[in-house]
């Protein structure tokens, strides 16, 4: 079995966002959309329900007409291969390679492929600069741009609202930045937040990052006010943390993989 929590680029728009979770079905586990951002994920388990999501993401969203603070190059932003129980780095490569191989025939849409042989943030870097396509079109769609298509083990996407400006934001992204640890400070609205990936979410979890951040932020005269997981994390990450923590690092057992696996099941 694979995950697949697909980013798209639209957070705004309530008919586009409902005919992406229909069109995702009983596979989808979890939306979190968020409006400044202007981006949603949607967790889907299984293959099928990714090219559905696709299909509607390719046809509904314009990034002519798109504004956000997230990053993004295509509509159909990012979409994640992770193997969960019973399944290999090896299918999530396969599912990855079809996958773009799909998207980019039946759409239209240049795909980059990210793993083993490149990170995300290098194709978000030098897409369509250093590195062409690996499937489709050498230019973007010109409605739904391009879409990164990867293979990997699970992360957990995780925010941290500080009291502090966009440019001590970033300073505080910057520090924390590292191997374990990918880091963005943005504007939200009228707030600003350390946007980060937890790559190894095993090793530097939601608790560690929370109070790398804020022992980061309190040396350059900022505060963690808040905390917003994106998304599931897997349930040994969880469990790694003490209880009496999970209300202030927005965590809950509701919203593990296993959690929303056992209530599509059931």
């Amino acid at each position: 079995m694979l995950g697949s929590p697909v980013n798209v680029s639209e957070g705004r728009d309530i008919d586009t966002i409902a005919a992406l979770t229909a069109a995702a079905g009983r596979d989808l586990l979890d939306l979190h959309t968020d409006p400044h951002h202007h981006r949603s994920v949607l967790t889907i388990v299984g293959e099928r329900a990714v090219r559905a999501v696709a299909t509607v993401a390719v046809e509904r969203i314009d990034l002519r007409t798109h504004h956000g603070a997230h990053p993004r190059l295509g509509a159909l932003d990012v979409v994640p291969f992770v193997p969960l129980g019973g399944s290999e780095l090896a299918d999530a490569l396969r599912a990855r390679d079809e996958f773009a191989s799909w998207l980019s025939a039946t759409h239209g849409v240049p795909c980059f492929l990210y793993g083993s042989e490149r990170s995300l943030p290098e194709v978000r870097r030098a897409a369509f600069r250093t590195i062409p396509p690996d499937l489709g079109p050498d230019a973007p769609h010109p409605s739904a741009g391009a879409t990164a298509v990867g293979a990997r083990g699970p992360l957990v996407a995780y925010n941290l609202w500080l009291r502090s400006d966009l440019t001590t934001a970033r300073r505080v992204a910057g520090l924390v930045r590292g191997p374990g640890i990918r880091a963005l400070g943005l504007e939200v609205g009228d707030r600003v937040q350390v946007s980060m990936n937890l790559i190894d979410p095993h090793v530097m979890g939601p608790a560690d990052a929370y109070d790398l951040v804020m022992r980061t932020a309190s040396a350059v005269g900022a505060v963690v006010e808040g905390a917003e997981l994106v998304g599931l994390l897997p349930a040994s990450v969880l469990e790694a943390i003490p209880h009496e923590r999970w209300a202030a690092l927005d965590l809950d057992a509701d919203r593990t993989i296993e959690a929303r696996l056992a209530a599509r099941a059931g």
